[in-house]
């Protein structure tokens, strides 16, 4: 038993699972201390929010919030996809997409599973699945790449092109995950036939159900308009409409084209046309200025959304009525069930061909995607759908335990890797 023990730890330190250069030790210093840095920020961010210092109170990471989606988010994406993306770039990152669609399939499968298993109470079956099935793909892993890029010793070489490579790769999948979040996410959390999720605490209303004194709150307004519209059937303009109508519906085109993917977009677009690129992106461009401008406002995103995230966290567990077996099973099968699924998706694909050659950071980022906590923004409409103290404690209690999760999967992956 001895003797097999001693060849595990020779093996784990043997140089043929060094990390350019640095010992499995380094390795964890380098997994950890990006973790670290997150964890950090957040912390600071729900003491500000805590009722001790209350710098942060609900209506401030309101306002933080919109100004991280609506500005610095999109300023971050189009500077730094705009200048890494070109059209031969977009075709050979095609797989990134469909990585993203992979992990909503295979993370939902595992959703069912888990949920068939566990019960959850009545009515959070769906709510379960997309808890699970649902990661952060874009937030986090833009934070933990800037975090590890910082560090002049990470694996992937120069510290600005690994963090422009990373980010560009991350935010070419952002597109997707918004699609994915207001159809398919925004169809699964609807209420039940009764039109409420029985949440009768305050701030929690059923968005079918009057607001308390007459006050309509924000987060509570449907994303999409009620579906009884009004429309004469004889007239072919009442039909007419009635088409438009049910293509919005369907398409959720107001809910799909945010701020962040209208700036991927038109990144994409900028980047893929060479001379529009060369007036706009490189560095001794005319219009230069205004990418460097939002470079600059795209650098504070990350503390930002880092203080608005711990911020949120500060409503915590609450009085969620999920209970313990069912917030446990959400929080194991999100953060230990679903990594190994999507490494093997990952693997598979890169044997199949599918993958740039020798490009360490695009398999590193499609690995990420699948090793994320519960994604922040299906919490918010979770909100919508009148779920949302469910969706906080779940959030609060999976970005804690991502903490660990995280550091853990990120070691395994970069041993895989170099």
């Amino acid at each position: 038993m001895s003797h097999t023990m001693e060849r595990f730890l020779s093996a784990l330190v043997s140089p043929d699972n060094q990390v350019a250069g640095e010992s499995l030790i380094g390795t964890i210093k380098i997994a950890v201390l990006p973790i670290a840095k997150v964890f950090t920020m957040c912390f600071l961010g729900f003491l500000m929010a805590s009722k001790y210092v209350n710098i942060l109170p609900t209506n401030g990471r309101r306002l933080l919030n919109g100004l991280v989606f609506s500005l610095l988010l999109p300023c971050l994406i189009f500077s730094q996809l705009g200048q890494a993306v070109t059209l031969q770039k977009m075709l050979e990152w095609w797989f990134i997409p469909v990585n993203v669609v992979l992990g909503a399939i295979s993370g939902s499968l595992i959703g069912f599973i888990v949920s068939y298993i566990v019960q959850p109470p009545y009515p959070f079956f769906k709510f379960t699945i997309i808890q699970i099935g649902i990661g952060n793909i874009g937030n986090v892993p833009l934070v933990l790449i800037a975090a590890l890029c910082r560090d002049t010793s990470n694996p992937f070489g120069d510290s600005d092109k690994c963090s422009t490579d990373g980010t560009a790769y991350i935010s070419f999948g952002q597109w997707v995950g918004a699609i994915i979040l207001y159809t398919y996410v925004f169809n699964m959390l609807a209420p039940p036939p009764g039109g409420t999720f029985d949440i009768a605490e305050e701030g929690n209303l059923p968005i079918k159900a009057p607001p308390k004194d007459g006050v309509p709150v924000p987060e509570q307004v449907p994303l999409l308009p009620q579906e009884d519209v009004d429309t004469p059937n004889s007239s072919k303009e009442g039909k007419f409409k009635k088409l438009l109508v049910f293509l919005y519906e369907k398409l959720k085109l107001k809910q799909i084209l945010q701020p962040p993917i209208i700036a991927s977009i038109l990144a994409m677009f900028l980047g893929a046309v060479p001379f529009l690129k060369k007036l706009i992106f490189t560095t001794d461009a005319p219009l230069y200025f205004f990418t460097d401008s939002c470079n600059i406002l795209g650098e504070a995103m990350i503390p930002c959304i880092l203080l608005a995230l711990g911020g949120n966290l500060v409503d915590g567990p609450g009085s969620s009525k999920l209970g313990l077996r069912t917030t446990a099973a959400i929080i194991f099968a999100r953060l230990v069930l679903v990594p190994p699924a999507g490494l093997g998706i990952v693997t598979l694909a890169d044997k199949l061909g599918f993958l740039p050659a020798d490009d360490k950071m695009f398999r590193f980022v499609l690995l990420l995607q699948h090793t994320m906590p519960t994604s922040v923004l299906s919490g918010a409409v979770a909100n919508l759908r009148g779920c949302g103290r469910e969706a906080a404690a779940v959030l609060f209690w999976v970005h804690v335990f991502a903490i660990f999760s995280m550091a853990g999967w990120i070691v395994l992956y970069l041993n895989i890797l170099f």
